[in-house]
């Protein structure tokens, strides 16, 4: 989830100047200006399933020789 938020949040470049916006890209290219928080929350969604299912799984048997 940090990974999403880092790439989400409004940077301005140093060298040239240009700011790099999630709103706009979402409002410009997607036509969705609730993309960021949509793609926020498919991330929370993927991260419980795949506890549930890591949960699930039977233990992990191993011998020791």
């Amino acid at each position: 989830m940090d990974w999403v938020v880092e790439r989400q949040c409004v940077k301005t470049d140093k060298a040239s100047g240009i700011v790099n916006d999630a709103n706009d890209w979402a409002i410009e290219t997607m036509d969705n200006p609730r993309y960021p928080l949509e793609l926020f929350l498919r991330v929370i969604t993927i991260s419980l399933e795949t506890i549930k299912i890591v949960k699930s799984l039977p233990m992990l048997d191993i011998l020791d020789n």
